[in-house]
């Protein structure tokens, strides 16, 4: 039996499979369920910086009762309280989960400013946190706001907040970047102390016969997992802060590519939505047999062997394999008929 044992954010695991941020983790007793099924930790669900602002807009509210206000004004905030646990019931989760569980227990907050996140993120670590995800989820609307003064912002919120805490901090990487390498090194300067790579962007799909803009979710594909190998591999040994993949884990093969590329650690939701939690035992037998197989005595033994710095001819992972793979296509018979 191989030893599936990984260090991430200075804890250990009995495994790289960690609960990513999804409805699951909403509970203790969910919790309770994922560790029983062989999960190595959990993230739990964000506390965004709406349910902050929210939470201060009841404030003022009440104070200002009887003065000029609007009170109305707080239903332009999404109902939260449907999807999320609001900050007080949030910071209970934590203290009763570190109460019923062995397991790391993660925050998470998401947001794009600094405003009371520094306040929380001390909140979470005196509930007794393990660590704390920074989840940013920032949309660059304004034509007039720069790539380089986006990206400032999220330096100087990862810096600040990092400052504040004496438990470790991951940072939830956007996808959407022009140069993912060098910005995975500054957020490691910043202090971060890992990084998950890459947050989930829903977008908005259009009915054309309402002619209205529609919400939509939609659970994550193993073809998702492309992109995040890729970027794990370059950053690996290029960075102090540990790494991590989430989005498309949906198998023990995909968990192996994950550390071969250079992560400690894999994040799966959509699989264990889908499937049930049970599918986390699956996958670690699975993944126990594929290293007995291929003769591999633990999990660090292949961490990075696939990595930018460990393979021997690095085209793949740049513009040189771009001609390659574009004229490796053969098109189908038929695919001109009438």
């Amino acid at each position: 039996m191989s030893d599936l044992t990984t260090r991430y954010l200075g804890l250990k695991l009995s495994s790289p499979l960690v609960a990513s941020s999804s409805p699951l983790c909403d509970s203790v007793e969910n919790i309770a369920r994922l560790e029983d099924h062989g999960i190595a930790a959990v993230v739990l669900p964000s506390l965004f910086e709406e349910e902050l602002e929210l939470e201060s807009a009841s404030v003022d509210d009440d104070l200002a009762r009887g003065s000029e206000s609007f009170a109305e004004a707080l239903t332009f905030f999404p109902d939260l309280q449907t999807y999320n646990l609001g900050p007080d019931r949030y910071l209970e989760l934590i203290r009763r989960a570190k109460e019923r569980v062995d397991i790391p227990v993660i925050a998470s907050l998401n947001g794009v400013s600094e405003g009371g996140w520094i306040r929380y993120a001390r909140l979470m670590e005196e509930a007794g946190a393990d660590a704390v995800e920074l989840n940013i989820y920032a949309i660059a609307t304004d034509p007039a706001q720069s790539g380089e003064a986006v990206e400032k912002g999220q330096l100087e919120l990862v810096a600040a907040i990092k400052q504040s805490l004496h438990i470790p901090m991951a940072v939830k990487v956007s996808p959407f970047l022009s140069a993912p390498a060098n910005m995975g090194r500054r957020l490691d300067q910043a202090g971060a102390d890992a990084l998950v790579l890459f947050n989930r962007f829903y977008q908005p799909d259009f009915n054309i016969e309402e002619q209205e803009v529609v919400a939509t979710l939609s659970l994550s594909n193993p073809e998702e997992l492309l992109l995040r190998l890729h970027w794990v591999a370059i950053l690996c040994g290029r960075v102090r802060a540990d790494l991590g993949i989430t989005g498309g884990v949906h198998s023990a093969r995909d968990v192996v590519k994950c550390i071969m590329a250079g992560a400690r650690v894999a994040f799966m939701a959509s699989a264990l939505l889908k499937n049930g939690v049970r599918h986390a035992n699956h996958v670690l037998a699975d993944l126990d047999r594929w290293l007995d197989a291929h003769k591999y005595v633990s999990i660090a033994q292949m961490c990075g062997s696939m990595s930018y710095n460990a393979v021997p001819d690095t085209s793949a992972y740049e513009r040189g394999n771009y001609m390659k793979v574009l004229s490796s296509y053969t098109l189908k018979t038929g695919a001109f008929d009438d």
